[in-house]
């Protein structure tokens, strides 16, 4: 009967699959910057956290103005809020991290200040402003006097024709997210089965029919040309003098949403979340980026009780239903009256000026996130915004009035403010003990295994290359930064490696000391030291997350650390540490039981000497004194 087949190990494939992974890290470092070694090193930094570089750590509590928690939707609009308020601020290395259901984490680097703690923890507010003013970006341009006409008007050609058509986009909407992402022009309809004008009605696709009244064709666009204009649309006279002077002087470059409110004097978030007064704000309107005087709020956001995105049934296309209480109902079927009446014939006549005006500008943080083009009075207070909205767009749009409609109370519950000299002196202490440990370690290694020894160290070695590489792969494409706490997890994965070969070592020199013969030992040690190892790994792997899940604040980068080096250790082991010593085992140093190689039989004890030394290095037995007395005894004369 034949003998069962082993596979034989190749451990040449493994550490071939190690090199793979570390080039393939590399390679994702480098990136785009692969053909240009001038800028490897800008590449391989690692971020450094708070504690360890020099910046003001904020920890807000969130919950909405009843007290009760906020929702997730809710969460994720604040996080976009408030790292577009403190990015704008020009700290673009900001981060607004959700830690359980209602704490927010600000991290600011750099030196902080107060004004940024109030900046951050101020609630946005949600408000619906009629659009009185509105010229595209660039150059700021004196805006005529209120008592004075506007400088421009599309006036109707003679020929008239006995409808206009609106086959070209009646619609001017700006429409830019707090983030700065601008979605597609939107329309502002009554809802279906609600009753509006009779003079005119309007698709969910938003192409309107205009009143039956003859009313002349016009070639221009009832929004603004999306081309560089320096000419303002709307009706100056209707804004006041102050407000009129803060339009002229503002310059809205496209996509701000923040940094534009400190050429106006918005150093807080209190006069644009005063509903009594006019501001201005950017935005995106048709397509180009421009600047906007709005009137006073006559809907607030506190009146929206539900915003849905949803599929028209009759168009098929995105869109968001809205609806609001008995008070913004009132306001809203007022306001929307009469702009409709006022506005919405010339805007289809292709009047600019009636274009803008018949826009409602809905802003949440000072920001216009949507400006829809008013197509009828809308009573009873439910309302579909349309637009060729994609998925994203109608979500990220419904996610702005949810949270503006409940604006969260931000309380300060902590303010961590660190030096750049003492975030040094911790990252040196922290380093100072990577290195202490990682030195005890090797000492005992080489004092205690001798020659493998070597396979120790190179497997300490080869785990800090791929830890390092990974936490500059995180900083690059996660925004990971390194906390004190983050190194302390880093230097427990020094045991947790050490612990892994510690584990096998033994397991093989049970089996030296067993008599079997080096390179068997090695696969059957690794047999019964591979289940350890995966079971101590997995346990420190499960407590690393859920400590990362349960836990907030500091203690998660240590989590996080400690997770992600128990799956670095698992990777060297079995890619790195039992080949090496299979490949180690076919040399004459290791396989003969070299007393520095760490397998002497003679110090291990071993019951029977290898057959494979015998011949080469014969394992010289100490004499049995039991024997010898024996022997004496027989022949007391001697020989």
């Amino acid at each position: 009967m034949a003998a069962p087949s082993r596979s034989a190990p190749h451990p040449g494939r493994a550490l071939f699959l190690l090199l793979v992974l570390i080039v393939a890290m590399l390679l994702g470092i480098l990136g785009p910057k692969l053909f240009a070694p001038s800028q490897w090193g800008h590449r391989f930094k690692v971020g450094l956290g708070l504690d360890l570089s020099s910046g003001t750590q904020v920890t807000l509590q969130a919950q909405t103005l009843t007290g009760k928690p906020p929702s997730s939707d809710e969460m994720n609009a604040a996080v976009g809020v408030i790292e577009s308020r403190v990015n704008g601020t020009g700290n673009s290395g900001a981060q607004v991290q959700p830690q359980g259901t209602n704490l927010l984490v600000v991290t600011v680097p750099g030196k902080g200040s107060q004004q940024t703690i109030q900046l951050v923890s101020s609630t946005a507010l949600l408000m619906f402003r009629q659009v009185l003013l509105w010229q595209g970006s660039g150059a700021a341009t004196t805006v005529p006097s209120a008592n004075a006409s506007p400088s421009a008007s599309a006036s109707p050609s003679g020929s008239a024709t006995p409808t206009a058509s609106p086959t070209s986009s009646a619609t001017a909407s700006p429409t830019a997210s707090a983030t700065g992402t601008a979605k597609t022009s939107a329309k502002i309809v009554p809802a279906a089965g609600a009753s509006s004008s009779p003079s005119a009605t309007a698709s969910a696709s938003g192409s309107a029919s205009a009143s039956p009244s003859a009313s002349p064709s016009a070639s221009p666009s009832a929004s603004p040309s999306p081309s560089t204009s320096s000419t303002a649309f709307g009706n100056p006279s209707l804004v006041n003098k102050n407000v009129l002077a803060l339009f002229n002087k503002l310059v809205c470059k496209p996509g701000d949403t923040q940094a534009w409110k400190s050429q106006v004097g918005y150093q807080n978030t209190t006069p644009y979340n005063n509903p009594d007064v006019q501001v201005v704000a950017c935005g995106n309107n048709g397509g180009q980026w421009g600047k906007f005087a709005l009137d006073v709020a006559k809907v607030q956001g506190t009146q929206v009780t539900s915003a849905t995105a949803g599929l028209s049934t009759t168009s098929n296309q995105w869109q968001v239903n809205l609806s609001l209480n008995g008070a913004g109902a009132s306001a809203f079927s007022t306001l929307t009256s009469r702009l409709y009446s006022n506005y919405y014939a010339g805007a289809q006549a292709g009047d600019q000026n009636d274009a803008i005006l018949n826009q409602v500008a809905i802003t949440l943080d000072g920001n216009v996130v949507s400006s829809p083009q008013i197509q009828g009075a809308i009573p009873g207070g439910n309302a579909q915004i349309t637009g060729n909205f994609t998925q994203a767009e109608a979500t990220q749009l419904q996610n702005e009035l949810k949270f503006g409609s409940v604006p969260l109370d931000l309380k300060t519950l902590f303010v961590t403010s660190v030096s750049a000299q003492v975030g040094r002196n911790q990252l040196d202490a922290g380093l100072i003990a990577a290195a202490i440990g990682l030195f005890l370690v090797v000492v005992y290694a080489f004092f205690y295994y001798r020659g493998l020894g070597i396979v120790s160290v190179c497997s300490l070695l080869i785990a800090g290359l791929i830890t390092y590489l990974a936490v500059v792969l995180l900083t690059l494409y996660q925004n990971f930064t390194l906390e004190l706490a983050g190194i302390a997890g880093l230097i427990v994965a020094i045991g947790i490696t050490a612990d892994s070969f510690v584990v096998y070592f033994e397991r093989l020199r049970d089996e030296v000391r067993e008599g079997k013969q080096l390179r068997p030992a090695v696969e059957s040690g690794w047999k019964r030291a591979r289940r350890t190892i995966l079971v101590s790994d997995t346990v420190s792997f499960l407590a690393a997350l859920l400590l990362y899940y349960f836990a907030i604040g500091e203690v998660k980068g240590f989590a996080y650390t400690l997770g992600l080096t128990t799956i670095i250790d698992i990777v060297v082991v079995f890619l790195f540490t039992k080949p090496m010593v299979t490949l180690l085992a076919r040399t004459r140093f290791f396989g003969n039981g070299h007393p520095m190689s760490g397998l002497d039989p003679v110090r291990l004890g071993a019951k029977t000497p290898w057959r494979s030394s015998v011949r080469r290095n014969p394992v010289r037995r100490r004499p049995d004194p039991a024997a010898r007395t024996t022997a004496s005894s027989q022949d007391p004369g001697g020989s």
